[in-house]
């Protein structure tokens, strides 16, 4: 018999104009890449923010909404003037929608090297469950 499992939904989110913030940082905002796992018991969303750290990370979660926001500093060296550049400079901005099945309470992140690793744990329900089956 094969175990059955439950895919958890996580999508992407476009607030609505009039629910986004002003900006008061004259900056670009880029959409962060990201990848996410999905283990038995959590799915771990890994995103790419150069230069942010602890510090320069927001996350938000309201109705559902989880909202990262990153506002990295760049630090250019001395008496050097910038001839050629590929990377833009900005803030990095992201939202998903989250399903009721994840538990809200337990949310881990960390940034490392300018990645932001989220642990999202699975609520109890969502958490794919082997039955045992008993002679008689």
């Amino acid at each position: 018999m094969a175990e059955e499992t439950k895919s958890i939904e996580i999508k992407k989110e476009t607030p609505l104009a009039e629910e986004k913030t002003e900006r008061i940082r004259e900056r670009r905002v880029y959409l962060p890449r990201t990848d996410i796992y999905e283990t038995r018991d959590d799915l771990v969303l890994v995103m790419d923010l150069p230069g942010a750290d602890e510090k320069s990370v927001d996350i938000m979660l309201e109705k559902n909404v989880l909202t990262i926001k990153a506002y990295p500093t760049f630090e250019r060296p001395e008496n050097y003037t910038l001839a050629y550049a590929e990377y833009g400079e900005g803030d990095f901005e992201r939202s998903f929608a989250l399903s009721d099945e994840i538990d809200r309470e337990h949310i881990e992140a960390r940034v490392k090297n300018g990645t932001l690793y989220l642990r999202l744990p699975k609520a109890g329900a969502a958490k794919p469950t082997k039955i045992e089956v008993k002679a008689g």
